[in-house]
């Protein structure tokens, strides 16, 4: 039932200076945004301004809220196989728009430590360690 409590939180105020600019979303093709959520409203209480790219995001949107918003963190949720098979694609896309200065920071049902270390992002299990990563990759 915890995930119903945190569906059931409400959302957190946007912080008046924030610590960082978070692209959060579920790189497509996977559909399942309630971790994404909880991730997302706890980044939002530490801190952070959170912009929501979405579910089953494409690389392009990424791309285009991560410039738009000059965000400096990347979180992913990856659930399913084949969106853990477009990480790569949305690195090189992140190095070819000139953004491989972003971090990243990643969790979800189908990639472990590993997976994030292979595209050098920071691996989190939960909406808690969520913050303590995000400002790990900051530097904070």
């Amino acid at each position: 039932m915890s995930w119903l409590k945190s569906m059931m939180e409400k959302e957190p105020p946007e912080p008046e200076n924030p610590i960082g600019i978070v692209v959060i979303g579920n790189i497509e093709p996977d559909m399942h945004d309630t971790a994404k959520e909880a991730v997302r409203k706890s980044l939002k209480r530490a801190g952070f301004k959170t912009i929501d790219a979405g579910k089953s995001a494409p690389i392009e949107t990424f791309i285009t809220k991560l410039k738009e918003n000059k965000a400096n963190l990347l979180a992913l949720s990856v659930n399913t196989v084949p969106a853990k098979n477009n990480l790569a694609k949305l690195v090189q896309a992140m190095k070819d728009a000139g953004l491989d200065k972003v971090k990243i920071i990643m969790g979800g049902a189908a990639v472990k430590k590993e997976d994030a270390d292979a595209i050098g992002a920071l691996f989190g299990k939960n909406k808690e360690e969520a913050p303590e990563i995000a400002k790990k990759a900051l530097g904070k």
